[in-house]
């Protein structure tokens, strides 16, 4: 069974990158998911100072811990004014100091999307070229645009979509 962490890069209840990245996990053969939900592990804002007088959260070290275990990462980013997530870069800043390799080399299918018909492809092209440089081993990426138009729990509602997205999992299945 393989180990798969579904990760939204949001600390939204309703994150629609979190729907995105659970969708996509599931998808994968013979595979045990558990998802990182930035809204269940609240991490004070990074800081030298703050690590230097406190040390890294124990929520940091859950996370850090969590992606080590893990066969392969499926990522899907929310993009905030083209950029990630507050919440996701301090959990991401926070993590690159338990370990440089933040992502561990593990397989990783990198999504975004959003409600509009860029579906992200800015905060997407940031992490395409960020990255590789602290241990991502990214397989595949994936763009999903209109996320209310073209999502549902039952699947991707756009054919040519829902095929990309199934060439891009099972890129992933094969690296594992």
């Amino acid at each position: 069974m393989k180990k798969i962490i579904a990760l939204g890069g949001s600390n939204s209840k309703k994150s629609i990158n979190k729907a995105l990245a659970i969708y996509a996990a599931n998808k994968i053969k013979d595979s045990e998911v558990t998802v990182i939900d930035l809204s269940k592990y609240e991490l004070p804002l990074y800081g030298v100072d703050l690590e230097a007088e406190s040390g890294i959260p124990e929520n940091a070290v859950i996370i850090n811990n969590m992606l080590e275990s893990s066969d392969a990462i499926v990522v899907s980013l929310a993009e905030h004014n083209g950029s990630y997530s507050t919440a996701f870069k301090n959990a991401y800043d926070w993590m690159s100091r338990i370990n440089q390799k933040v992502w561990k080399n593990k397989p990783m299918l990198l999504m975004t999307t959003s409600p509009g018909a860029r579906g992200g492809i800015g905060v997407l092209e940031s992490a395409k070229m960020s990255f590789p440089h602290l241990g991502a081993n990214i397989i595949a990426d994936f763009s999903l645009p209109s996320f209310y138009d073209n999502f549902s729990e039952n699947g991707l509602k756009n054919e040519e979509l829902n095929n990309s997205l199934n060439e891009k999992i099972e890129l992933l299945e094969k690296a594992i």
